[in-house]
């Protein structure tokens, strides 16, 4: 989303941070092409211009001019102001539910913003109790979904399909019953059947118009609603700034949810939300899947955009996609030196499973060449291209790779699609880390284990990244960042780098 912003800032700051000192007009000049590029990626002019003046002001100061290391003050003072751009505390704004139920949350957006979808995935997160949504913890509530949308053809029916796969109960449809009524049989029956939280899809339209607002201001009187969530499209660019605008001078809205966060657009629609609205961004869609919505955290967001990484969000990614036995397993065979290709396949698809390496690398601070050179050729037909090697393999080919003749190599090329030296740097790659598993061993096990991670030096400084290669969870840290150092590895010293065979892996034929 943020890539073209992130370049050209990137860009900016490594020039700050090449000098050692700095003068007021180096900063000034520097602020001027950050203005510049918030402007192409489709940030408010009035939001941009507030964001760079606040920044110059704090970053001329004399204490930063004189620092020690004048460069990385002005970038941490730019984070600063992202952050508070995005929403300032990096608090999560959970959903106002604690109400006497039913908690009513009213879905509002144009038509194509994805609203019906982040209907469906909001209340799968409540009903399976998932965290940041302010329901005190991890306790599930009880949700039931109406559709308010008379006016697109098969939009109520499209919800209950999502219900059912969710398996989240939707209002019975009555035809030819109108949003107001609709609205009111739905808090009828919310009451009478004891259900915690009530989520209302209300219509959208191409554009805005006095039709739609006065349909959804008369649904509100009715509902009442605790929370009233606009969805907003990210990839409808600065257009998306002046929708948010109409729908916040018109209807009280409390929160913000950006659809299609994955996508390629500019990502200044998701700057300017904020600032432009008042209101905080609560969700981000990062897909189509039910479980792609994402609490916003603007912190996160922030780093993710200067290039330093977010690192907690992929630990949190890793917990929720990790299966808790097989991570035991793992960590067991890691303890005792084994590491076979049974064991990369199931590293590789947990990888998967958590969003892809070009996605893993984003979060890692440093990475972000390893992750452009993922995405050049295809992300994750890395994955595919060796989950197909391995599959083509016998179960006793897995367990004992040294079995692996020409012959043999051969026929698994074939079988894969895939080339006999395509195979040799899958093996190489799985020997490197075979022998890293090796050394953790002689190193103590899983106390070895510990003190690679979580306490070496070279890696991200302080503590290191204990508990991503620990023994609650699967070598995470060393598929993403090889064999060098402590702390991280590959994070420090020479700087970020992708596993062993990796970068041979990606490069184009």
């Amino acid at each position: 989303m943020f890539e073209s912003l992130s370049d050209r800032l990137g860009g900016v700051f490594d020039r700050l941070r090449g000098r050692g000192a700095l003068t007021e007009a180096d900063v000034r000049a520097a602020m001027r092409e950050v203005r510049v590029a918030l402007l192409e990626a489709d940030v408010a002019l009035p939001v941009a211009r507030e964001f760079v003046d606040k920044a110059t002001e704090l970053a001329v100061g004399q204490n930063v001019l004189r620092s020690v290391t004048p460069g990385q003050q002005v970038v941490k003072i730019v984070n600063d102001a992202l952050v508070e751009m995005l929403g300032g505390s990096d608090h999560v704004a959970d959903l106002e539910i604690g109400v006497t139920p039913p908690a009513v949350i009213m879905m509002v957006g144009l038509q194509g913003s994805g609203k019906t979808t982040t209907t469906a995935k909001i209340a799968k997160r409540l009903a399976s109790g998932q965290k940041d949504l302010g329901t005190g913890g991890r306790s599930s509530k009880k949700v039931l979904m109406a559709s308010l949308d008379v006016n697109r053809p098969n939009a109520q029916e499209q919800l209950a399909t999502l219900g059912t796969q969710i398996e989240v109960a939707t209002l019975p449809i009555v035809a030819g019953q109108q949003p107001v009524d609709i609205a009111r049989r739905a808090l009828q029956a919310a009451k009478l059947q004891g259900y915690d939280v009530l989520m209302l899809d209300t219509a959208g339209r191409l554009h805005v118009d006095a039709a739609l607002m006065e349909e959804m201001r008369a649904v509100a009187e009715v509902a009442k609603p605790a929370e009233i969530l606009l969805v907003v499209d990210a990839l409808t660019g600065q257009d998306a700034v002046n929708v948010a605008k109409s729908f916040s001078d018109q209807v009280p809205l409390t929160g913000v949810v950006l659809t299609r966060m994955d996508g390629d657009a500019r990502g200044g629609a998701a700057l300017s939300m904020r600032a432009v609205t008042g209101k905080p961004i609560k969700f981000a869609g990062t897909g189509e899947k039910m479980d792609a919505l994402e609490p916003f955290h603007p912190s996160r967001v922030a780093g993710r955009i200067l290039g330093m990484g977010d690192v907690v969000s992929l630990v949190e990614r890793a917990a929720e996609s990790i299966q808790q036995e097989d991570a035991e397993r793992l960590a067991a065979r890691m303890a005792k030196g084994q590491f076979d290709l049974n064991d990369l396949r199931a590293q590789l698809q947990q990888m998967t499973k958590m969003g892809g390496l070009g996605m893993l690398a984003g979060m890692i601070p440093g990475m972000k060449k390893a992750q452009a050179a993922v995405d050049q050729v295809g992300g994750d037909k890395v994955l595919l291209r060796m989950d197909a090697m391995i599959g083509s393999m016998t179960a006793k080919e897995r367990a004992k790779p040294e079995l692996l003749n020409a012959k043999r190599k051969i026929r698994i090329a074939k079988g894969s699609g895939t080339t006999v030296q395509d195979v040799n740097k899958l093996l190489k790659m799985h020997l490197e880390m075979a022998g890293a598993m090796k050394k953790l061993r002689k190193m103590g096990g899983l106390k070895g284990m510990a003190a690679m991670f979580g306490k070496g030096g070279g890696g991200m400084g302080g503590g290191g990244m204990g508990g991503l290669g620990g023994a609650g969870g699967p070598d995470i840290a060393g598929l993403l960042g090889g064999n060098g150092g402590g702390g991280l590895p590959g994070l420090g010293g020479g700087g970020a780098k992708l596993p062993p065979g990796f970068e041979n892996l990606i490069k184009k034929k």
